[in-house]
């Protein structure tokens, strides 16, 4: 006969009143009462709850230098955030995004954690009566409404190294092919119609840039994420704290993480403007513009095989159909384009919600927050994914390229300084007329030489080749 563990419970209480919470919880009545509120939605993300853990490590450095709080506390505080920053605890974190808009349900999840992680360290039980307080000691001259949006700051400036790494990656990988491609004449387009001659080299290198481009629109939008509001309290004024409180918190941050933090010059600004978080996504977003227009560019010149452009062959990485036999799609692409339709979807959502903020505080943290880490997460993974699972494989196709060349209508500009532009677009309808390509109308009718057509189309792509 088997028997059914009953769950324990322990009695916790909070401004509210006692309220029942699992023995085995580090958690307290605050979190319980909000996992019961908001019930629904994606989890916010740990990167939030880490960074304000670290935040929370600073500001007991800075509370026990300043004689507020006594060493054993302290200490305990900051080993209990520690324990936090290592991940054995994710479990504790349950709360959604959807909750109360300052984050205040996240933020004093990690209070209470920490209060009861420090209270055990120092020789208390969960949930008792013991030395450090949520409120009182974790907290102490810090506030939900700067605390959270610093959280989340510190959490996308420590996630940016590795989204740069992955979109230098995906530069690097595009200008190894502009300079295996260097040499592959082939027609340009403009319009999706014949334009003049470039290089397939000279096109990937001008992907690589458009990368690295994006990439320094991350650095710069995530400078401003280092001005932090962290100790300003409720509206940003400070108020309960030392006069040097926030500088002293931030420096103990700085002394932690190696990063230049540095304190808001502005403490009211800081709390109830979240614009900083929406430049960053527009920088996302340009990102994953630009990567999106590459990605679409890549199923133009693989589209085919023999039915398409045909320039490029992407490397086969899966069946594309269930029906038809030996069919190949660019199934890297369109995974690598959605998740880029999703970063600008993201990005509206940051944008709705950085506007609505109303008077001293801005009531959207928490999308925010989630929005722009899921962001960076999106880009990140996809440039990795373009980069090592299909640009990395690419081949030219010089016949399909040279071929497609011949025939360009493009061609007729590389003969407008010998001919004028009227008599070669007149060459252009009559080519088309008779079926002809460039090159045979005019060697026809003694325009040029072989010789002569050949230099032409040599110096046709100019000096710019990657």
């Amino acid at each position: 006969m088997s028997t059914t563990r009953q769950p324990t419970f322990r009695t916790e209480t909070d401004s509210m009143g006692p309220r029942q919470v699992p023995a085995d919880a580090l958690y307290g009545a605050q979190t319980s009462r909000s996992l019961e509120n908001f019930p629904f939605g994606e989890r916010l993300p740990m990167a939030v709850i880490r960074g304000m853990a670290l935040l929370k490590q600073a500001a007991a450095d800075a509370n026990r230098a300043a004689g507020r709080l006594s060493p054993d506390k302290a200490d305990a505080i900051a080993a209990a955030c520690d324990d936090v920053l290592s991940g054995r605890l994710d479990g504790e974190f349950r709360l959604p995004v959807y909750q109360a808009g300052s984050g205040t349900s996240s933020h004093m999840n990690l209070n209470e954690v920490l209060a009861n992680l420090a209270n055990e360290r120092l020789g208390g039980r969960r949930g008792a009566k013991s030395p450090v307080h949520p409120n009182d000691h974790v907290n102490m001259g810090q506030s939900t409404n700067n605390m959270f949006p610093s959280g989340a700051k510190v959490a996308a400036v420590l996630a940016l190294p590795d989204v740069r790494k992955a979109l230098d990656g995906l530069a690097a990988a595009l200008r190894r092919k502009a300079r295996a491609f260097a040499r592959v004449l082939k027609s340009g387009r403009t319009h999706l119609q014949d334009a003049v001659p470039v290089t397939l080299g000279q096109e990937f290198a001008a992907w690589a840039t458009a990368v690295s481009h994006a990439s320094d629109r991350l650095k710069r939008g995530g400078e401003s994420l280092l001005e932090l509001g962290a100790g300003g309290n409720a509206v940003g004024t400070g108020l309960n704290t030392g006069p040097t409180f926030r500088r002293d918190l931030v420096a103990a941050l700085r002394r932690r993480t190696g990063l230049r933090f540095r304190t808001a010059d502005n403490g009211l600004q800081i709390t109830q403007f979240l614009t900083d978080f929406a430049a960053l996504s527009g920088a996302v977003r340009c990102a994953g513009l630009d990567i999106q227009q590459i990605a679409n560019n890549l199923r133009l010149l693989s589209s085919g095989p023999h039915t398409g452009l045909g320039e490029i062959a992407l490397p086969p990485v899966e069946p594309g159909s269930s029906i038809m036999p030996g069919k190949v799609n660019p199934s890297v692409c369109e995974a690598v384009n959605m998740a880029m339709m999703q970063i600008q979807g993201l990005d509206h959502a940051v944008a709705l919600a950085c506007g609505a903020g109303q008077l001293e505080l801005n009531t959207h943290m928490p999308l925010v927050a989630a929005d722009v880490l899921r962001e960076l997460d999106l880009l990140r993974d996809a440039a990795r994914l373009l980069a090592g699972s299909c640009v990395a494989g690419i081949t030219a196709r010089p016949d399909r390229c040279r071929r497609n060349l011949e025939w360009s209508a493009g061609l007729a500009t590389i003969l407008n300084p010998r001919l004028g532009y009227d008599r070669v677009a007149a060459l252009v309808k009559e080519s088309l007329a008779r079926n002809l390509t460039l090159k045979q109308l005019a060697l026809e009718k003694g325009l040029l030489t072989e010789r002569e057509y050949a230099d032409l189309l040599a110096h046709s792509t100019g000096p710019n080749l990657p």
